[in-house]
């Protein structure tokens, strides 16, 4: 279990290198939470430390894990929010690994749609992802399925033990349900480590019959994010203060859901003022490169692949020759100077390219994470709870469930004659 003296104890060794952390820890712990920074420094720098931890936990479960993913035919990745984007980090390497069709899904289009969003062989297996395991969706679409669909199994990922994924579903013998250590249950409104952690702790259904190379890779992970946060905390911060009023988050693959997720940090910790898209490299060309103007922000998560990074930097290099955008930050190991203009910032990570693309996400998104929170100080906002108006909070407000006669999903003709309202989580 990491303890908060473990997490203020890294803050500190941190700050020795990072004059920008040691500025944030100078400041009370109650000064730190009136100005809203509290909770959300210590989330993103306790990744690192939480992913070894995560691991160890996810090996404990082998046997249970291995039970559930048995002689399914299909596997289905959901959440809402930031936790159905952990599932598009996840699901190109599940589905190679284990050689079924894996899909994310949104909890949304499960609720709605029920059988017709999913595969349609059985048995199949649905993870749901849930940081407080309260969203409305996760809950809705649980029961759901439980009800309609028999054949399918369910395993629970949450950072939150007393929560109602967890809590309701515990003893029920088609769920199996995991609880992240309390430490990943962030408290800011925005998901930075349960984010990683729900990702890392999924990761390990792909290598069941590996789990030594499992937590390797979780180890090597972790150094290079230590490493990322450690050398290049200020260059975030000097970015951030850039006032950019827009952002373009570019991905390949499974990256393409860090991009969706940085995205998303980006939105949220600015309540909106920065106006954030992603995109893939290739899907860029299509209409979306319309939205890079010369107040944009290009995150780019650079691909370790030779194959795939030909074709990146190809459109880096047309961004350039267009002259748009502010200026770009390239996320990768050995970053070429040639997809480099002046201005740009290249945040070099060693070790990426011998974990893979695949297992990348995690990397990137703390990129992201980092950006949103210095471009959210420098607007006079709070990273904890960044919202002006309380437009979005860290618990979606209820709202009503609607289920046919038969306790199917409601389709386009019609709605329900009954509901059921509910709470639960933003992300």
């Amino acid at each position: 279990m990491l303890t908060t003296f473990a997490v203020l104890d890294r803050l500190r060794e941190l700050a020795i290198h990072q004059p920008q952390i040691a500025e944030l820890l100078a400041r009370s712990p109650q000064e730190q939470e009136s100005r809203g920074y509290f909770h959300t420094l210590r989330e993103i720098c306790q990744q690192p430390s939480t992913w070894i931890s995560t691991s160890r936990q996810m090996c404990g479960s082998i046997s249970s894990l291995r039970s559930c993913v048995g002689d399914i035919t299909n596997l289905v990745l959901t959440g809402s929010g930031s936790s159905e984007y952990a599932g598009h980090c996840l699901h190109l390497v599940l589905q190679n690994e284990l050689a079924i069709t894996t899909q994310p899904i949104s909890a949304g289009l499960v609720l709605t749609h029920g059988a017709k969003a999913l595969p349609p062989l059985r048995p199949g297996l649905m993870v749901s992802f849930a940081r407080s395991g309260d969203s409305p969706e996760s809950e809705g679409a649980l029961s759901l399925l439980l009800e309609t669909q028999p054949e399918f199994r369910h395993l629970v990922l949450t950072c939150n033990a007393k929560g109602k994924l967890a809590q309701k579903f515990r003893k029920h013998p088609g769920v199996h349900v995991i609880a992240l250590d309390d430490v990943t249950n962030d408290r800011s409104l925005v998901m930075t480590s349960s984010f990683t952690n729900l990702v890392l702790a999924a990761r390990v259904i792909g290598l069941l019959d590996a789990t030594e190379r499992y937590e390797a890779l979780c180890r090597a992970l972790s150094a290079i994010a230590a490493a990322l946060i450690e050398k290049y905390f200020g260059t975030f911060a000097r970015i951030g203060e850039m006032g950019f009023k827009r952002a373009v988050f570019l991905g390949s693959g499974s990256r393409v859901g860090a991009a969706r997720e940085a995205a998303l940090k980006m939105a949220e910790m600015t309540a909106g003022g920065v106006t954030s898209i992603w995109e893939s490299y290739l899907g860029l060309r299509h209409g979306p490169m319309s939205c890079v103007h010369r107040d944009t922000l290009i995150v780019c998560f650079l691909s370790s692949d030779k194959n795939l990074r030909a074709y990146e930097a190809d459109l880096l290099r047309e961004l350039d020759q267009k002259h748009l955008g502010l200026l770009k930050v390239v996320v990768g190991e050995r970053v070429p100077q040639n997809v480099l203009r002046e201005g740009d910032v290249a945040i070099e990570c060693p070790g990426l390219t011998e974990v893979g693309d695949e297992n990348a996400p995690v990397i990137d998104v703390i990129a992201g994470q980092l950006l949103g929170f210095f471009r959210c100080i420098q607007d006079g906002l709070r990273p904890d709870s960044p919202s002006r108006d309380g437009v979005i909070s860290r618990v979606v407000q209820s709202f009503t469930l609607h289920l046919d006669a038969n306790g199917e999903a409601g389709s386009a003709s019609g709605l329900a004659p009954h509901a059921q309202p509910t709470d639960g989580e933003n992300t």
